[in-house]
């Protein structure tokens, strides 16, 4: 019982130690994501499409979504500009929760809207709290 109360105690003490590993977690994720998106941008497409938004401008879109899950899981999985890069993404993500996700609804085999909620969650709890203790952002702060 002691070791287990220990644990707690550790855990307690390095909480901020989690959110971290979530931050580069889902930089890492988004970037993969972007990657995917740019080398198989008729996948985006195709999702596009089959969604029925936007069919003029789907290429563009595609591009843009993959360059900007690039980008910003970069900054985002590093900790630099942390908010901003985290804010870049919400409009993505909220565009594929309602455009795409939201018409195959919850539960579905892929659990895709409940994965894009739970990701564009993500981003906005790091818009607002930013980088933390291990991220650029807060070394270049503490240097000055």
């Amino acid at each position: 019982m002691a070791a287990f109360n220990n644990f707690k105690k550790w855990a307690r003490s390095n909480a901020d130690s989690a959110l971290e590993l979530i931050r580069i977690y889902l930089g890492i994720g988004l970037l993969i994501k972007g990657i995917h998106f740019v080398l198989h941008a008729d996948f985006l497409i195709n999702v596009l499409q089959n969604a029925g938004h936007l069919s003029f401008a789907n290429t563009l879109i595609t591009h843009l979504v993959g360059l900007t899950h690039i980008g910003g899981g970069i900054l985002l999985a590093v900790g630099l500009i942390t908010r901003i890069s985290a804010l870049m993404q919400i409009p993505i993500l909220t565009g594929a929760l309602v455009l795409v996700s939201a018409q195959k609804g919850l539960f579905t085999q892929g659990q895709s809207f409940e994965f894009t909620a739970l990701v564009l969650f993500l981003l906005i709890i790091f818009a607002v709290i930013g980088g933390g203790k291990w991220s650029v952002d807060q070394r270049v702060l503490n240097q000055e």
